[in-house]
């Protein structure tokens, strides 16, 4: 009851009139779908595909992955480097899922990439920010498990050509945690684009268009799966374990009002396959759920296209300011008490503020523009009359924010990280945004070896999950850098245990 009564105290914060008061979002709730399907691919991910065939499809595998996103394409390398036969049903037409729109980087804490810029951080500092941005209802195991995990991760994308050699803040985090391409691009596309060609290289075959629709269970023990595989045909495959990454369920309206009705209408950042199938699935053969009334919504999403602004941009200087053109908040801060503030101003919107220099370290302001998300100008007056605010004032904010970074403190709102760069060079841009429905904490209840627990706490026979189909490790509130950690950390995590499970090691 204690954690049902937070997560309701958590929303009526954030979003007590959810949908925006602001022109663009008048018809947002309606058209999200149709723009989602527009950017699944707008990371720079391949846009198609060619999966397996039914003629390639065996009548068993040592392990079956049930969905081709980040964590089970990860999943299903590390069954394969075990030893096992693998394979992964995909419902969409690509492979992807939510990691496809992941813009931002991934969060890991004493790796070589910070050795080499001189940060200083370890696993236990990623711990307790982690814990404390999760509003300490995180699973403490699993979150340890992430945290000391993760910085190896990287090293092994490293290894399959899959580099994040930059570095950047999210919020929240006490250092530049979150891992990113070094050319600047979108880390979902990069990253998904990487695990499919390792895919490719190793002859997994991956079997688009095709949807799981039941375990197979035998006397208390997960078997196989039924599938109708290429949209046409069903068929029971056997499985001598199956891993569920099939994502969480921000697409999935029914599902998000049966947990949390005060985000009825909100826009959703979700691509259009994240519906809860896998959580449902696993509920039919026992399976418990932890933390489902935490639902995240993320603080600068485009209202019109349902488009998400990443926090690489806020974490590499980017400040928010209202419509009176007044800094309000440490935009640095976790997601959850940020959209608060964005939702606590007048019409519950705000404005990202950026310079053509911030533009250069992050290129995917580059993509928002082609995308019709920023409005820019030559000079900063000339952009607040563009975007009917007051010239004098948003003037004399960058003055202030940039005598703070000058100063190296920021006296009005306190925020300490990203504050390296002035807001000087011309041309100027601002996006539009207000917080939108972006991740579902909640989901399947796992332990560290990512075996999936039924309602006694007992590991159900042969059955794993990974990514944002499970719940526990975030918490409250998700840290902007930890989805990409959770999927390729416990995404390994499930291929090892999976495949030594099913072939006896």
């Amino acid at each position: 009851m204690k954690k049902l009564l937070f997560g309701i105290l958590v929303s009526i914060l954030i979003l007590g009139g959810c949908v925006q008061d602001n022109p663009e979002n008048e018809e947002a709730a309606d058209d999200s779908e149709t723009e989602e399907q527009e950017s699944d691919v707008d990371s720079g991910a391949t846009e198609t595909q060619e999966g397996a065939t039914i003629d390639d499809l065996e009548e068993s595998y040592d392990v079956v992955v049930v969905g081709a996103g980040g964590g089970g394409m990860a999943s299903a390398i590390e069954a394969y480097e075990a030893g096992a036969s693998v394979a992964i049903f995909e419902k969409m037409p690509i492979v992807g899922g939510n990691t496809l729109k992941s813009s931002g980087g991934m969060n890991a804490a004493g790796t070589s990439i910070q050795e080499a810029e001189e940060v200083e951080d370890d696993p236990e500092s990623f711990f307790e920010e982690t814990l404390d941005g999760g509003h300490g209802e995180n699973d403490q195991e699993l979150l340890r498990y992430m945290t000391e995990n993760a910085a190896e991760g990287i090293e092994w994308l490293d290894s399959m050509g899959i580099t994040l050699g930059t570095l950047s803040y999210s919020g929240g985090m006490s250092q530049p945690r979150a891992h990113r391409p070094t050319d600047g691009s979108p880390v979902g596309g990069y990253l998904v684009d990487g695990l499919f060609d390792n895919l490719e290289e190793r002859d997994i075959p991956v079997f688009l268009n095709s949807e799981v629709t039941r375990l197979v269970e035998d006397n208390g023990e997960v078997t196989g799966v039924e599938v109708t595989v290429d949209q046409t045909e069903d068929v029971t495959v056997n499985a001598g374990a199956v891993i569920v990454a099939t994502g969480g369920f921000g697409a999935n309206y029914d599902m998000i009002t049966e947990y949390n009705s005060d985000l009825e209408g909100v826009v959703t950042t979700n691509h259009e396959g994240a519906t809860g199938d896998g959580i449902q699935m696993i509920q039919d053969v026992g399976g418990d759920v932890v933390d489902m009334e935490y639902i995240q919504v993320h603080p600068t999403v485009h209202q019109e296209k349902s488009y998400l602004i990443s926090e690489s941009v806020r974490g590499s200087g980017a400040i928010l300011v209202n419509q009176s053109g007044e800094r309000f908040i440490d935009e640095l801060q976790p997601r959850d008490v940020v959209s608060a503030g964005v939702q606590e101003e007048e019409g519950g919107y705000a404005y990202l503020i950026g310079d053509a220099a911030l533009r250069e370290r992050v290129p995917a302001v580059d993509h928002y523009d082609e995308e019709g998300l920023i409005v820019e100008a030559d000079t900063i007056e000339d952009l607040a009359a563009e975007i009917d605010m007051d010239p004098e004032t948003l003037a004399s904010t960058l003055d202030a924010w940039n005598e703070a970074v000058q100063n190296e403190e920021d006296a009005d709102h306190g925020r300490t990280t990203a504050m390296d760069y002035e807001l000087n060079e011309g041309p100027f841009f601002a996006s539009q945004i207000a917080p939108g429905i972006h991740h579902t904490m909640g989901g399947v209840r796992i332990n560290t070896n990512t075996e999936v627990l039924d309602t006694d706490g007992n590991a159900i026979p042969n059955l794993y999950a990974a990514g944002e189909t499970a719940g526990g490790v975030h918490g409250a509130n998700r840290i902007g850098g930890n989805a990409v950690a959770e999927i390729v950390v416990f995404g390994r995590q499930a291929g090892t245990q999976a495949a030594n499970h099913a072939l006896g090691n």
